[in-house]
């Protein structure tokens, strides 16, 4: 069977294969070249540099994103497939999805997850600030999750504390100690789902409120005249 001819898109997809098996930084032009057993400087006729390299993996990845938007369906369902979706790339290609959050994309295919999340909310009532604001919320809990998942989770929020070098000090850390079990284990998906909900009820709440009622989290944020002073 003859080999398939060199081209870009070959060498985006060892790039990805690499990328999952042993992450960005086994990436290099030498080392994608003897991945696909062709001369280094062949990949140049295709791809200029490493860094051209990665924004290809970066959008070919995002480019795998598969919302099943149904415009029928209520805003808030709409929402929830939109995030699932995002979810689904990152559990299919979990080292890739961490480049694309890392990059910044010069190209439609960024733009179209944003644009339909965006049009979305819109069309639920939230004006353009709003909209904005909201999506970056939902954007930084599933960056988040997905951190977790990977195990760069924050000291202060430990998924495992079994790994400590002993046993929590139940008399200075009462409550750590009490849900440890808890802290140690979990299942992520179901997690995911629970934050999701909270997000997607709290948005609602916020979209319900009346025409021309205070925006409660904009009062909330703002100092009062005592902490002016």
């Amino acid at each position: 069977m003859p080999t398939e001819p060199l081209s870009k898109k070959r060498i985006v997809a060892a790039a990805i294969e690499l990328i999952e098996r042993e992450g960005a930084d086994a990436v290099s032009m030498r080392r994608i070249a003897a991945e696909l057993s062709v001369g280094v400087m062949s990949l140049y006729n295709h791809v200029p540099n490493k860094d051209a390299l990665l924004s290809g993996v970066a959008q070919t990845v995002l480019g795998k994103v598969e919302f099943t938007d149904d415009p029928t369906a209520h805003w808030t369902e709409r929402v929830r497939l939109q995030a699932r979706a995002f979810r689904q790339l990152s559990r299919d290609y979990p080292r890739c999805t961490m480049l694309v959050l890392s990059r910044e994309l010069h190209s439609d295919v960024g733009l179209i997850p944003i644009e339909t999340a965006l049009a979305t909310l819109r069309g639920a009532g939230f004006d353009g600030p709003e909209a904005v604001k909201t999506l970056r919320v939902f954007i930084d809990f599933i960056v988040g999750a997905l951190l977790r998942e990977v195990g760069a989770t924050p000291s202060f929020a430990p998924r495992h504390t079994e790994r400590r070098a002993g046993p929590v000090d139940a008399d200075l850390f009462p409550t750590v100690a009490e849900l440890a079990p808890l802290l140690s284990g979990g299942d992520p998906d179901e997690e995911f789902d629970f934050g999701l909900e909270l997000l997607v009820r709290a948005a609602a709440a916020h979209a319900k409120r009346a025409p021309g009622e205070p925006d409660a989290l904009s009062e909330a944020a703002a100092p009062s005249p005592e902490q002016l002073t």
